[in-house]
């Protein structure tokens, strides 16, 4: 192999690499502000670990602790049964249950009101984190859950 044909290949590469990675939505809504934020996950979960990269995308400056529980954080967390996922994390004082994309969490950190959660109940396919190559796109919604535990949506993703 040529040196022209390895400079060819690498810059391939680096080109294209980011385009199978995820899906561009998931960069949209990107700042360069910063939040530091503790992700509790099963060490098994693939998943959990594209999230967090999701969120170092976005420059999250992220903790990532392993546990034997993860359900012991929701319980501590106050996160309902339905609203549950496989990952809990906490960003100044506000619980991040699940796939919850990056630019959710910056506006709500931007605006947070009363809000004391966000959640993206499951698993959905194509959420961040779940968005590998091919894989399908379902329609899913954020939702929010303020102090008194009302619950609204707070996004929905559809045709993304």
């Amino acid at each position: 192999m040529t040196s022209k044909t390895i400079i060819a290949t690498l810059l391939f590469c680096v080109i294209a690499i980011p385009a199978w990675a995820g899906n561009p939505v998931w960069l949209e809504g990107k700042t360069e502000q910063s939040h530091q934020i503790t992700v509790y996950r099963s060490a098994s979960c693939g998943c959990c670990k594209g999230w967090i990269d999701h969120l170092k995308d976005h420059n999250f400056d992220v903790t990532d602790v392993t546990v034997d529980d993860v359900n012991e954080f929701k319980l501590k967390f106050n996160v309902p049964p339905n609203g549950a996922s496989c990952h809990t994390a906490i960003v100044d004082g506000v619980t991040i249950e699940g796939h919850v994309p990056a630019q959710d969490i910056k506006r709500l950190l931007a605006n947070r009101g009363d809000i004391r959660l966000l959640t993206v109940p499951a698993m959905p396919s194509g959420t961040p984190g779940m968005d590998t190559p091919g894989a399908p796109k379902d329609d899913f919604r954020v939702y929010s859950i303020s102090k008194d535990d009302r619950v609204d949506v707070y996004q929905t993703y559809s045709n993304y």
